[in-house]
């Protein structure tokens, strides 16, 4: 944040792997000669992270020598990305000597963040309803932001002249990639151009936009279609709620219920599908954190991203 503008936003879901959790292993399956192979992550890594013991992840940077069946202890570099009909593995890196003292890893960004019981006030229910849609209104036209196997596509849509509309899209172009967490490989398709200046007059602004954002980019085409290459270390918000919005949006319901204020009872009212989704122990631990009663009813009217929650009597 700056102030109170939200600049970016991640999500982690406690219990999750994330990217610079380091984790004891077995190599599972590695072809002769090769530097790369298939893990087995064990349960309760040096850092503390958690993992089921049959969890896979990729592994890269294997010694010559290793065989299946070595132990050691590799650091996650992707986590694993859920999409529709297949699941990401993990990738991760083998970690030779101590994961210590391995100067080539990093601790995972929710380990050097600042816990705090509430963020400070920011429009974060702005950059939730975005992320929810996957679109950004600018002045003259908006952003649409999809999530494919093979690369997240940015779409321009608006009612300008084309040079003008590409120009006016960048500011959100940049707000996305930070909102939405977006990595890998991304996709922006701009109206387009028929002038070679115009084409460059947008490299150009797209390029001074994103000095802060590390990352590769090509040089728009004649379609006017841009591509981006940045570091991927796990799914963005547009994944998770591509292929995980009743649990997300249950998640969301109980953030928004520990945030209203008084004396009495909390009421979350939610959409059906989202009570099957809420854990006793999220309940339980909304108890602790309030100090008050917590009753979950549903309404079907309700849009699974729109909960609500008030105080009522006791």
């Amino acid at each position: 944040m700056r102030g109170d503008e939200v600049l970016a936003a991640k999500i982690h879901w406690p219990g999750e792997i994330v990217a610079g959790d380091v984790f004891g292993a077995t190599l599972s399956e590695k072809r002769r000669g090769a530097r790369r192979g298939l893990v087995t992550l064990h349960r309760g890594g040096p850092n503390g992270g958690m993992g089921d013991a049959d969890t896979m992840a990729l592994v890269d940077h294997l010694p010559q020598s290793a065989a299946e069946g070595i132990k050691g202890q590799v650091r996650i570099t992707r986590a694993p990305i859920a999409e529709r009909g297949r699941l990401k593995r993990a990738q991760a890196r083998w970690i030779e000597g101590d994961a210590h003292n391995n100067e080539a890893g990093g601790k995972a960004i929710f380990e050097t963040g600042k816990v705090v019981p509430k963020f400070a006030a920011a429009d974060w229910e702005e950059v939730w309803h975005a992320a929810s849609s996957g679109s950004l209104s600018f002045a003259g036209g908006s952003i649409l932001c999809s999530v494919t196997p093979a690369m997240t596509v940015i779409d321009i849509d608006g009612d300008m002249a084309p040079r003008e509309l590409a120009l006016a899209a960048i500011p959100a172009i940049t707000r996305a990639l930070s909102w939405f967490d977006l990595g890998g490989n991304i996709g922006i398709d701009f109206p387009t151009l028929q002038t070679k200046a115009d084409r460059r007059a947008v490299d150009t602004a797209l390029a001074e936009a994103l000095n802060h954002y590390p990352h590769e980019c090509t040089a728009m085409n004649g379609f006017g279609f841009v591509q981006l290459v940045a570091r991927l270390e796990g799914p963005s918000l547009l994944h998770r709620f591509a292929t995980s919005r009743t649990a997300l949006c249950a998640r969301a319901a109980m953030r928004i219920a520990q945030m209203v204020e008084g004396a009495g009872a909390t009421l979350v009212t939610v959409h059906p599908a989202i009570k099957s989704k809420i854990k006793t122990e999220w309940i339980d631990e909304l108890r602790r954190r309030t100090g008050r009663e917590v009753r979950i009813e549903t309404d079907p009217g309700l849009a699974l991203e729109t909960p609500h929650a008030q105080i009522v009597s006791l």
